[in-house]
């Protein structure tokens, strides 16, 4: 099963929790034991899995990302200017996996799901794929 979820940014650098929205479509599914695949298909933007408790976790991941990879930068030959943006964008990664058991997903105690905006604000999509099994 393929599903299609929309999700609006609005700065350039953001971390969305969309814990809630996978989990709707896995319950909504009906699958009960199987892996959800979160996939994001723009080279500007990521999917992670880290803690959602403390607000203050996706602030310090997104300092230090833009410490690491800054927006400018005088040997950055990227005609549109966003390199910083691919650059974060290779290092969260284009998908993550999650075990779905007894139809939830199997997540630690701290741990949400994020869509990574690295080139915002815009409208993006990301998909998902319930495998039962």
């Amino acid at each position: 099963m393929l599903y299609t979820k929309n999700v609006s940014t609005s700065r350039r650098d953001e971390m969305k929790d969309i814990t809630r929205e996978v989990q709707q479509v896995v319950r909504d599914s009906g699958v009960q034991n199987g892996t959800v695949l979160i996939y994001c298909p723009h080279t500007t933007a990521g999917i992670a899995i880290n803690e959602n408790a403390d607000p203050d976790v996706k602030h310090d991941v997104l300092l230090r990302l833009n410490e690491v990879y800054p927006w400018e930068h005088p040997e950055y030959r990227h005609a549109e200017g966003n390199t910083a943006s691919h650059l974060k964008s290779i290092t969260t990664g284009p998908s993550q996996t999650v075990i779905i058991h007894e139809g939830r997903l199997l997540l630690g105690r701290w741990q949400g799901i994020y869509f990574c905006e690295f080139d915002g604000p815009r409208q993006r999509e990301y998909f998902l794929k319930i495998m039962e099994g």
